[in-house]
């Protein structure tokens, strides 16, 4: 398959290219800025907020498209909610682009739907398209609402995939942006306090092969048109609290942690934790890795890369 990827310089996009061209697929990426891990990977240098993909691709032949790009951390689009407003620009345009080159495309949403989980809804049916707790939920939520409607209008094949907290290889650029457990991890090593907002939230963290294999069964169930206008959890299906990673990225360095604990920001979700039925049912999706697994291999990938 030709397969263009949106946000390919980001840590999923990264994954995920260098598995399907491992696998003997054909991959563009479109970013906003140069893959900083791999050469692997045909990078086109772009802003889908106003560049067109046509012309960024030299108007190349596709099979499927997989639009990953989008400005992340939650607390960041609440003090800059114009990134959110890109982040539909971005959904928009790739969209488009889909209905008019009339190419299936794999969405990535955000368990970030779901606001804030006191209800405890998890399920794929019930995010509330009323309720956004942040711009960055209300820009995911108006990118899979725009997704449903070319489905609905256009035919448009699709699938949706919520990810949740997605950790591991290639996302400890914090000169760029901070996630919580490249962050954790880089303080902790140099024996500096960290911050902990929310000492009571309860997360679904998944590791990123766990992730990968969940969207490359997607792209070929999506492909084969096997499954198509569905929304599907990629999570691990279980819960663990930022006490918990702080705990066990402690031990795998084997160092004492400096904590300060702090009420969760405006807008963070403080309890989610994924039901997977439907992924586990359309795509035979099981998560391999446990937090307590994948946050060891996290921390020696870390290690491998962090400056001498």
């Amino acid at each position: 398959m030709n397969i263009l990827i949106t946000g390919s310089s980001g840590q999923i996009g990264t994954n995920l290219a260098i598995r399907l061209i491992d696998r003997g697929e054909t991959v563009i990426g479109i970013d906003k800025r140069q893959n900083t891990w791999t050469d692997k990977i045909d990078t086109r240098i772009a802003d889908l907020t106003k560049d067109d993909p046509s012309t960024i691709t030299d108007d190349a032949k596709f099979d499927l498209v997989v639009h990953l790009a989008a400005n992340a951390k939650v607390h960041e689009l609440v003090e800059h909610p114009e990134r959110a407003m890109d982040n539909i620009a971005m959904s928009f345009t790739t969209i488009d682009y889909c209905r008019k080159k009339n190419l299936p495309i794999v969405f990535a949403s955000s368990r970030e739907v779901y606001g804030d989980i006191h209800r405890h809804i998890t399920s794929e049916a019930e995010a509330d398209f009323v309720v956004a707790e942040s711009p960055y939920s209300a820009s995911k939520l108006a990118g899979e609402a725009l997704v449903y409607s070319y489905g609905q209008c256009y035919d448009l094949p699709f699938l949706v995939f919520r990810f949740s907290n997605v950790y591991g290889r290639f996302d400890n650029d914090l000169a760029r942006m901070e996630r919580v457990i490249p962050l954790f991890y880089d303080k902790i090593a140099k024996d500096q306090p960290i911050t902990v907002f929310g000492r009571d939230k309860v997360l679904d963290f998944t590791y990123v092969d766990d992730c990968i294999t969940g969207i490359v069964a997607g792209i070929d169930a999506l492909a084969n048109r096997n499954v198509t206008k569905e929304t599907i959890n990629l999570a691990c299906g279980q819960g663990s609290t930022l006490v918990d990673v702080v705990a066990i990225v402690s031990l795998a360095l084997g160092k004492t942690p400096n904590v300060t604990y702090k009420p969760a920001r405006v807008g963070e979700v403080t309890r989610y934790v994924a039901d997977i039925g439907k992924a586990q049912k359309l795509l035979n999706y099981q998560p391999t890795t446990p937090l307590t697994e994948g946050l060891v291999k996290t921390v020696e990938w870390y290690k491998k890369v962090a400056p001498k």
